[in-house]
């Protein structure tokens, strides 16, 4: 099977209305390949890293938009993340026996969204979002209404090879017929998800679009990568402090931290710990230890 990792911008030149459509194959392995998701967190997991693309397409800043549901339900923790440079990753925390189910109930009571864009240098911006609507597309249709007064019309798709999106957005100044977003919405919802996620983008423009003039952008690639390092990791440890990293090190022998998204193993041996605390924080423990 082919790989199809790209996002597709376009514009419609006789209305005031923007889209984009995501299709990752690949990318979407990648994510797979790492945790042996069941098939109610992959559904969630597929369609967030999709919608977090989209999202992302038309921010102007060097960053990630991270995505994140929080629940008291069966699921508890589901991340989706996406750089200016099409990179992303995903994760989920869960209950073991967890089953299919609408996506309130298995975030429960009290479960929230959180859209964040972290610029890579300046202050994190946050925005909650309401669990209106019985889909992750509903929930950020609603969001994108009330906080940005921005009319949008999302279609998410997902399967266990490809995970895949379709953006529509009314410019709020914009140029042709006003009017024409009930239109371009309506044929928009014709898309099945089986064409979703089967066609490239060009078939699908064509499918939905072929009466209106479009103007297609150069793809954008998009790929799995993942940020972890172990520098990374040593900042993390130091907020723990060296105390309690000292103590896992004389019980363990060593400190292991695994990363959420790639599953990549990072190991701090007695070494390690006294150079990242510039000090020998393991004999220390060892002195204050008391003596049988």
């Amino acid at each position: 099977m082919s790989q199809h990792d790209n996002l597709q911008r376009f514009l419609f030149d006789g209305a005031p209305v923007r889209g984009a459509l995501v299709r990752m194959d690949g990318a979407w392995q990648q994510v797979l390949a790492r945790h042996d998701y069941p098939p109610a967190i992959r559904q969630v997991l597929g369609q967030m890293l999709a919608a977090s693309s989209l999202l992302a397409a038309n921010l102007k800043f060097d960053g990630t938009l991270i995505m994140q549901l929080h629940g008291k339900g069966a699921l508890r923790l589901a991340v989706a993340e996406c750089t200016n440079e099409r990179t992303v990753r995903a994760t989920a925390r869960y209950d073991a026996h967890i089953h299919d189910a609408p996506l309130a109930e298995l975030l429960g009571e009290g479960g929230t969204c959180v859209l964040t864009l972290e610029p890579k240098d300046g202050e994190p911006w946050q925005g909650i979002v309401a669990l209106e609507g019985d889909s992750i597309a509903a929930m950020l249709q609603h969001y994108m209404q009330r906080s940005e007064q921005l009319d949008s019309r999302l279609i998410l798709a997902c399967n266990d090879e490809t995970a895949a999106g379709l953006l529509l957005q009314r410019l709020p100044d914009g140029h042709g017929d006003p009017d024409a977003w009930q239109h371009l919405t309506v044929l928009a919802d014709t898309l099945r998800p089986d064409e979703l996620l089967g066609l490239p983008a060009h078939d699908i423009l064509h499918r939905l679009y072929h009466e209106e003039t479009v103007r297609v952008f150069e793809p954008q690639a998009v790929s799995f990568a993942c940020n972890c390092s172990e520098e990374r990791v040593g900042e993390m440890l130091k907020l723990l402090g060296g105390q309690e990293v000292a103590e896992v090190v004389l019980e363990q022998g060593s400190i292991e931290v695994g990363c959420e998204y790639c599953g990549q193993r990072y190991v701090f041996d007695e070494d390690d710990v006294n150079q990242l605390f510039g000090m020998d924080v393991i004999g220390a423990m060892r002195s204050e230890a008391p003596r049988h």
